[in-house]
C-alpha cells in the first residue's frame, strides 16, 4: 500500500510554516540565540483563540498550530472525520506548566494549584486539542520515546494506514522543554554545548543546544488522496525501529541499534543501501552520538555512503519534535532537489568521515530516496524512509 504525504506543518526557531522553515535552512540561517533555539516570535493568539490558548501548555500550542497548518494544506476538512487519526507525540509534555504549578504549590499550597494543571500538563493534551479543533473522531493518542518520538509517531501512523485503521493520520511531535529546571538537568548531565553552539560531526563538538517547536505531517492512503484530488507532496515508504538495550543515555557503542533501524526502514521500503540519496542524521553534536551514528552509517553503506546533513546545527535539538521536523526536511529535500547544509562545521574529526554537506546547500536534482534517523534516550531508535511524489 502506498502512503502519501499531503500536508506539512512546522513551528521552529526559524519560523512557522514548512516552506519558510526550509528556505531558512537552505540559506544557512541559524535559529540559535544565546545558547538556545527558542521560538521567540511565536504568538499562539495569531492562530488560536486567545482564551483557549491560555489553557494550553506551550508544547500543545506548538503542536496545534503545526497540525492546523498541515491539515489546511491537505484539506483534511474534506475527509470523513471518523477515518482521520491523530498521533502527536512529545518527549516530556507540559514542562512549563509543571514547573510553574510546582512553584505555586510550594509557595501557596493547595490553593496555588490550577484546576487546569492536569489537562495542560498531560502528554496527550496536544493530540486531544488537535482532534477537538478539527472535529476528528478517529484514533488519537500520544507516543513518547525521547528524541525518537516524532519519528515513531510518523512510523506508527504509517502502520495505522497500512492496517486499515484510518485513511488519514496527522502524525508528528511537539516539544517545549526550555524551562530552567530542564536546562539545569541537561547541564548537570554534561549533555549541552559549553559555548552554546551546535556543531554536529565537527571535532570541536561537546554537546547539543536545546530547542523547541513542532512538526506534523498528514499521511494518507494514496488512493484516498487521489480520489479527492489532494496534492501528493511525497511518500513515506519505510519505517524501522529498534532498542539498543545498552544504556539509558549513551547509544550502543557499536551502533548496533541504529543499524537495525536503518536496515528495517530500507527493507520495509523494498530498497537497498545503494538506492539512498540523502540521510537526515540524528546528528546531535555530542561526542558519542555523532561518532556512533557515523559508524552505523559506514557499516551499512560502506564506502558509498550518501550525503548526510544535520539540521540540529541550525535549530538545535527539539527532543520529541526533532524527528518530525526532520521528516519535513526530507520531504522538502526530495521535492526541491536540494540538500540543506550542516552549518558550523569547520574542523574535521577523523572518526566522522562522511560527506556532511558542509559547504552550503547542495543542489541535487533527481534524488528519489531519503532516510531520517532518530535515536532517543532509553536506547529507542527509529528510521523513516521517504520518496518523491
Amino acid at each position: 500500500m502506498s502512503v502519501a504525504i499531503t500536508g506539512r506543518g512546522v513551528v521552529t526557531s526559524l519560523g512557522e510554516g514548512a516552506d519558510a522553515f526550509f528556505d531558512a535552512l537552505i540559506a544557512g540561517r541559524s535559529g540559535i540565540f544565546e545558547g538556545l533555539s527558542a521560538c521567540r516570535d511565536f504568538d499562539p493568539e495569531r492562530s488560536l483563540d486567545p482564551r483557549a490558548a491560555r489553557r494550553m501548555d506551550r508544547f500543545t500550542q506548538f503542536g496545534l498550530v503545526a497540525a492546523l497548518e498541515a491539515a489546511a494544506e491537505a484539506g483534511v476538512s474534506d475527509c470523513d472525520p471518523d477515518r482521520v487519526a491523530v498521533i502527536l507525540g512529545t518527549g516530556v509534555g507540559g514542562l512549563n506548566t509543571l514547573q510553574e504549578q510546582c512553584t505555586s504549590f510550594l509557595e501557596r499550597g493547595e490553593r496555588g494549584v490550577s484546576p487546569n494543571f492536569v489537562p495542560m500538563m498531560m502528554p496527550n493534551a496536544a493530540a486531544g486539542h488537535v482532534a477537538i479543533a478539527l472535529g476528528l473522531h478517529g484514533p488519537g493518542f500520544s507516543v513518547a520515546s525521547a528524541c525518537a518520538t516524532g519519528s515513531h509517531a510518523i512510523g506508527e501512523g504509517l502502520r495505522m494506514i497500512e492496517r486499515g485503521t484510518a485513511d488519514v493520520v496527522l502524525a508528528g511531535g511537539t516539544e517545549a522543554a526550555l524551562t530552567s529546571l530542564c536546562i539545569a538537568a541537561f547541564k548537570r548531565m554534561g549533555a549541552l554545548s559549553s559555548d552554546g553552539q551546535s556543531r554536529p560531526f565537527d571535532a570541536r563538538r561537546d554537546g547539543f543546544v536545546m530547542g523547541e517547536g513542532a512538526g506534523v505531517l498528514v499521511l494518507e492512503r494514496e488512493e484516498h488522496a487521489l480520489a479527492r484530488k489532494a496534492k501528493v507532496l511525497g511518500r513515506v515508504v519505510g519505517y524501522g525501529a529498534s532498542n539498543d538495550a545498552f544504556d539509558m543515555v549513551q547509544p550502543d557503542e557499536n551502533g548496533f541499534g541504529a543499524g537495525v533501524a536503518m536496515r528495517g526502514a530500507l527493507e520495509d521500503a523494498g530498497a537497498s543501501p545503494g538506492d539512498v540519496d540523502f540521510i537526515s542524521a540524528h546528528g546531535t553534536g555530542t561526542p558519542f552520538n555523532d561518532r556512533i551514528e557515523t559508524l552505523a552509517i559506514r557499516e551499512l553503506f560502506g564506502a558509498d555512503a550518501p550525503p548526510v546533513s544535520s539540521t540540529k546545527s541550525a535549530i538545535g535539538h527539539l527532543l520529541g519534535a526533532a524527528g518530525a521536523t526532520e521528516a519535513v526536511v526530507c520531504v522538502e529535500t526530495l521535492r526541491r532537489g536540494i540538500m540543506p547544509p550542516t552549518i558550523n562545521y569547520e574542523e574535521p574529526d577523523p572518526d566522522c568521515d562522511l560527506d556532511y554537506v558542509t559547504e552550503g546547500a547542495r543542489e541535487a536534482p533527481g534524488i528519489k530516496l531519503a532516510l531520517s534517523n532518530s535515536f532517543g534516550f532509553g536506547g529507542q531508535n527509529a528510521c523513516l524512509a521517504f520518496t518523491t511524489a
